[in-house]
Formats: C-alpha cells, structure tokens, sequence
C-alpha cells in the first residue's frame, strides 16, 4: 500500500496555483478594470493570484498581453505628479510643522515619496496622506 502512494506522488504532475495575467496590453498609469484582466493556470513566485487584488490599482510599468502580472508592476491610484507643489507635516503630539514641498515622483495614498524642501533644498522621504499632505518624520 505504501509503495502505491509513493508511486501515485511521483506520478503526479505538480501542482499549479492560479495567477492574474494581462487580457491586452496595459499602459504604465492606466488604472485596471476588471475587463482587462483574468485568472491563468500559473504559479509564479511574486504575482498577484486574486482579481480583487489587482482591480482599481494603477499599472506603474507597461504590462503586456498574456504576460503574468507582479506585485511591483502595480500600485495605488496616484494622487500626486513628479515635481508637485505639496504641503509637508511633521507633527509629534501637540507640536505640527508645515512646510513647502515638490514632491519628486508619481504616488498614491499611502505611498512612500522623496520630496524636496523648498526652503532648504533638502531631499527627505515621506508618507502620501489621504489627503495629499506629506506626513514626514515618521
């Protein structure tokens, strides 16, 4: 009995997952909808495996047809463009601090960005508040 199962395992052909794959091509800061994507017999090690995942979230590379679709290809909705104007917040409990910033890529809420101080040309990272406030310092 045991050598039919050990048999019947290595007989087996391997077991494969699903992943989300691209129906037609998919441009970099296109948002995707769910007519553009579809589950596929794939397995790959850093995709996304669920279409709940990957609908509403914005492409930040060109994604090709047919072509699994990586947890780095996609990321939130961008709210702020390269070389924005934006408000930048340090608070610690009762002390905020406000400051001028041009944040230096594309983001969304959420998201890690490298701003520059406009007053002291300084380069620092920060986090996109739902609102569009840099909250640094964090």
């Amino acid at each position: 009995m045991r050598r039919l199962v050990f048999l019947m395992v290595l007989l087996s052909g391997p077991a494969l997952g699903q992943s989300v794959v691209a129906l037609s091509g998919i441009r970099a800061q296109t948002i995707i909808t769910a007519e553009m994507v579809a589950l596929a017999e794939a397995d790959t090690l850093g995709a996304y495996a669920a279409l709940e995942d990957v609908i509403g979230l914005e492409a930040r590379v060109n994604i090709y047809p047919g072509r699994v679709i990586m947890r780095d290809a996609l990321g939130a909705a961008a709210i702020l463009e390269r070389n924005q104007n934006v408000v930048m917040r340090f608070q610690r409990g009762a002390l905020s601090i406000y400051s001028e910033g041009r944040v230096l890529e594309r983001a969304g809420i959420g998201e890690r960005v490298q701003v520059m101080n406009m007053d002291s040309k300084t380069i620092i990272f920060g986090r996109v508040g739902a609102d569009g406030i840099i909250e640094v310092g964090l």
